[in-house]
């Protein structure tokens, strides 16, 4: 009996154990498949001055994203997350790129001035559709090596 509930509470020290270690230790996996997610969105990105290219950002978890960042604006990452976002204070228009505008007749200074609209360049969803696997196959290997790694420690 005592060495079956030495075995229970053992078992029950390495379940506990394992959450925490694997939010630990693939941290750093979810912020590298976000940033070669972000490397493919960066080289798809249209590049008139660069500044578009530039706002594309990886924010790790705990960290607030850019002010005026696509998409949601700035918000806080949850822990054990990674968010890309694209646009800034200085680019505003990142959805502007990746969606397109309709031709309209535009308000404001220039009210009553008919615009022409503007083709959709996608680059922020393609980009995360041609990377989402191969980062998945990265976090899952990060996570594996950190529960193996696990069950050796205890």
């Amino acid at each position: 009996m005592v060495r079956t509930l030495e075995g229970w509470q053992r078992l029950q020290r390495r379940l506990r154990a394992i959450p925490e270690a694997v939010r630990q230790q693939t941290q750093s996996a979810l912020v590298a498949a976000a940033n070669d997610i972000a490397n493919t969105m960066k080289a798809l990105a249209p590049e008139d001055d660069g500044d578009l290219k530039d706002s594309i950002e990886v924010t790790p978890g705990g960290q607030a994203t850019p002010p005026h960042s696509q998409p949601g604006g700035a918000t806080v990452v949850p822990e054990n997350a990674a968010m890309i976002t694209a646009g800034n204070s200085k680019v505003r228009y990142a959805h502007l790129v990746e969606f397109g505008a309709a031709p309209h007749v535009a308000g404001g200074k220039f009210e009553g001035a008919q615009h022409p609209g503007a083709p959709a360049q996608p680059f922020f969803f393609p980009g995360y559709r041609i990377t989402k696997k191969k980062a998945a196959r990265k976090i899952k290997r990060a996570m594996t090596k950190a529960i193996k790694g696990t069950k050796r420690g205890n």
